[in-house]
């Protein structure tokens, strides 16, 4: 008797185990799903995207422009609500950069030099998706969501 009430313990706990692992599956791909319908294929060959990253609390923040190796947005993604500010400075790596939203919502000059900044105020809601025109054929895009506050 003390085998099989063993062997229950032992099943049970196992199946346990596999439902918690399936449902952590089950959780990236609708993560990867929420990515997709937010930002389609923008990011196929971008650099540094690893996922939106929630700065819903934010008033302000920072984005890096020319992060890792010079060719990329630091984070690539961020989700903001209405009224918040990005501001977008320059590491000095990687040579001109700028940041270039695709619809013309926002456009910065290009700049080489460390600590230049640009910033835009997001005052509607919706997801902006920009690029560096000098090297968005190497991956260097960037997107912000912005939700109603």
């Amino acid at each position: 008797m003390d085998d099989r009430l063993r062997r229950r313990t032992v099943l049970g706990a196992t199946a346990g185990g596999i439902a918690v692992s399936l449902a952590g599956c089950l959780g990236g791909a609708d993560d990867e799903e929420i990515e997709a319908d937010t930002y389609g294929d923008w990011f196929q060959n971008g650099r540094n995207f690893e996922g939106t990253i929630d700065e819903t609390d934010s008033d302000e923040l920072t984005v890096m422009v020319g992060s890792g190796q010079g060719l990329s947005y630091d984070p690539a993604a961020v989700r903001i609500t209405t009224g918040t500010t990005i501001v977008w400075e320059w590491t000095g790596v990687g040579g001109s950069h700028d940041v270039v939203e695709e619809d013309g919502e926002f456009e910065s000059d290009q700049y080489v030099e460390e600590g230049h900044t640009f910033s835009h105020t997001f005052e509607e809601t919706g997801v902006y998706r920009y690029v560096c025109t000098p090297h968005q054929t190497q991956g260097m895009v960037g997107a912000v969501d912005v939700v109603e506050e």
